[in-house]
């Protein structure tokens, strides 16, 4: 599946959108800089930001100054070039927030892959033949394979992301039906049946659903209770879309980014600060803390979204033109 938003082509120049501009790309730098201050926070030790009015010294007053400078970047993007057109920063937004969907595609694939062999190896005790006795022991441990096998395959993902048009989600389909086609040929036939196997459908199913989320946002295909929007003209549609990217969307998204990377007990930094695995141990795949990153991922993704939705919804209220036509999903 092709991210089919590549072909189109919003006008550069509009009228100018000073504060939904300024309020939109406030929400994307805010945004970085809170993930910057969660990775100094968390990861590397760092006071925060909200001891800088404490004891927590010029550390904690470098990371308070990333939100000065996100607000003084999103202010430089808005007034800097005024007459830049809503649909067509919508467009610019919406394309870098493909690529980081289909990267995270890819490293799926890439690291359900490798760590499905790793834990096969694991399991049937292949690992001592092909890497030695100390290096299986280290492929056995969580904190090894993580940052040495699955970072590596995280940025190779991202690298393989910039190259790619593809959004992979009929190909990530397709893996899961084959993963789950081998569980059921390997227990029905061979009476073989490992954790890892089961793993690895839950690994690709998270990704496939949380992942898409945000194209399909893109694509118009969340299902609608529209009892009045239906009949209403592209001016009020566009107002209710406004209201419902701001209150109901970026609302909801920054509950789960706030309450996930609250601290390093928090729900989401907690697993990754770890690498924790299932119950299963080494029988199974080491990805469970991917799966919790998984929903962070989600949260950004659709967060980003909901900027390029807001400038769409205002382009329409103020009618416009431009306006990108989207193929109506059959049922």
């Amino acid at each position: 599946m092709s991210d089919t938003s590549e072909a189109y082509a919003p006008p550069r120049v509009g009228e100018p959108a000073p504060i939904t501009r300024l309020f939109g790309w406030g929400m994307l730098t805010i945004l970085v800089a809170f993930l910057v201050n969660n990775v100094l926070t968390v990861f590397l030790k760092w006071p925060g930001a909200s001891a800088a009015f404490g004891d927590g010294g010029g550390l904690a007053w470098a990371q308070l100054a990333l939100y000065v400078l996100a607000i003084s970047a999103a202010a430089a993007i808005t007034f800097g070039k005024p007459d830049v057109a809503l649909r067509y920063d919508a467009k610019k937004i919406s394309d870098f927030n493909a690529y980081l969907i289909r990267s995270c595609f890819w490293v799926v694939l890439f690291v359900g892959v490798v760590d499905t062999a790793i834990a096969f190896m694991r399991v049937e005790n292949f690992l001592p033949i092909f890497f030695g006795e100390e290096w299986a022991k280290e492929f056995g441990r969580p904190r090894y394979v993580g940052p040495y096998v699955h970072v590596p395959l995280i940025i190779l993902g991202f690298v393989v992301g910039v190259f790619t048009r593809t959004l992979g989600f009929t190909w990530l389909a397709l893996l899961i039906v084959i993963a789950e086609l081998l569980i059921v040929i390997s227990r029905f036939v061979f009476s073989y049946e490992q954790a890892l196997m089961g793993d690895l459908v839950r690994y690709w199913y998270a990704a496939l659903f949380l992942f898409a989320s945000a194209y399909t946002l893109l694509e118009d295909g969340h299902v609608r209770v529209d009892v009045f929007y239906a009949g209403m003209n592209p001016r009020k549609k566009g107002r209710v879309n406004a209201l419902g990217a701001i209150c109901l969307g970026m609302v909801t998204m920054w509950v789960i980014i706030f309450i996930g990377y609250n601290g390093a007990t928090a729900v989401l930094n907690k697993p990754m600060l770890s690498f924790e695995i299932s119950q299963t141990g080494a029988t199974g795949m080491y990805t469970k803390y991917q799966m919790a990153a998984f929903l962070g991922v989600f949260a950004i993704t659709m967060l980003i979204q909901f900027v390029s939705y807001l400038f769409e919804a205002v382009a329409d209220m103020r009618d416009e033109p431009g306006k990108r036509e989207i193929a109506p999903i059959s049922h």
